[in-house]
């Protein structure tokens, strides 16, 4: 069994959760709120502190129409001298399901004491064929050979009406430019439990390459992390510089009673010389009721290694409980 590193939990029922360790030395952390309805904001200059670090609410939904349900996955982003914070909420045309991406920004380099003003959904410079115009959720952001880059799931309206992932170039924080590009779908039978299911990107580069970990199948136990990679020097926006592992890299683990681990996010240690896969997950199997709403998906820590041949090791999730 791997040693533990943390004491897990880290954070009791806060899923889809974003760590981000900023040049000042702090941990930001940002992640889904049980109720759906609030983005909420901690900060601490370690990662197992963020359990105990004050949580600021930043922003809370609208009483109706866009942005009034289903607030999740938010990430907190420092762009050019901004803090911007990406956002999936439903209610578009009415509709519960009306998911699509939006944008906050920050007016002060602190964002715990800063305003938040809503930057309003996810732009595009020009009026070509794509649009956010059906499920869209879990957007990040990332930066390569001085491009930035966005990187988002969307559903189509395709046999099963599977859950994709998409790249494009970014004109500014808000808005991306050209012909976005799907880089994933699901395919194999690890994907296709419960729902047909690409979503949670997240990057990391390292031994030049560029890997996207994603969640994949429905939000229960069946919840796993998959892996796409492509070179250093590819053009990230063709499809055919993208390669999906044909098994899940972290998935569940009867003997650690750890369940449906997904929707993670990578930061490094406090002394840099680690790198820390972020994550939630349940401590039981059995749910009653839709997944989605069971509000036990802990956010959780460990250490991840690489291997020989330069790709990510993740392990298996560690029990809950105290380090060693």
């Amino acid at each position: 069994m791997e040693q533990q590193a943390f004491s897990n939990p880290i954070i009791e029922q806060r899923a889809d959760p974003w760590v981000y360790k900023h040049t000042d030395g702090f941990y930001y952390f940002t992640a889904s709120f049980p109720e759906y309805d609030r983005i909420i904001l901690r900060r601490s200059e370690t990662i197992q502190d963020l359990g105990k670090a004050e949580e600021k609410i930043l922003w809370k939904k609208r009483h109706s129409g866009k942005m009034s349900v289903h607030i999740w996955a938010p990430e907190i982003h420092y762009i050019e001298g901004r803090w911007y914070i990406y956002f999936a909420a439903g209610g578009w045309g009415g509709n519960i399901w009306g998911i699509r991406p939006y944008v906050l920004e920050g007016d002060n380099s602190d964002p715990m004491i800063g305003k938040w003003t809503e930057k309003g959904m996810m732009q595009k410079s020009s009026p070509d064929k794509f649009s956010f115009n059906n499920f869209s959720l879990d957007a990040t952001t990332f930066t390569h050979n001085g491009k930035r880059y966005f990187l988002w799931a969307q559903k189509t309206n395709e046999f099963r009406n599977p859950s994709n992932l998409y790249i494009a170039e970014m004109e500014n924080p808000w808005t991306i430019k050209g012909e976005p590009v799907m880089i994933a779908t699901p395919e194999y039978s690890w994907e296709k439990i419960g729902f047909w299911v690409n979503e949670g990107p997240a990057v990391i580069k390292r031994n030049h390459r560029i890997f996207i970990s994603f969640s994949a199948s429905a939000t229960d136990s069946n919840y796993c992390l998959g892996l796409l990679s492509a070179s250093e020097t590819a053009d990230l926006l063709d499809s055919n510089s993208w390669s999906k592992f044909s098994e899940p890299v972290f998935k569940s683990s009867e003997e650690n009673c750890q369940y449906g681990p997904g929707h993670n996010s990578f930061t490094i240690s406090e002394d840099g010389s680690k790198d820390v896969l972020v994550y939630h997950a349940r401590n039981y199997k059995e749910i009653v009721g839709d997944p989605l709403y069971d509000p036990n998906r802990h956010t959780r820590a460990q250490y991840f290694h690489w291997n020989a041949d330069g790709t990510p090791n993740f392990g298996t999730p560690v029990p809950d409980g105290k380090k060693p």
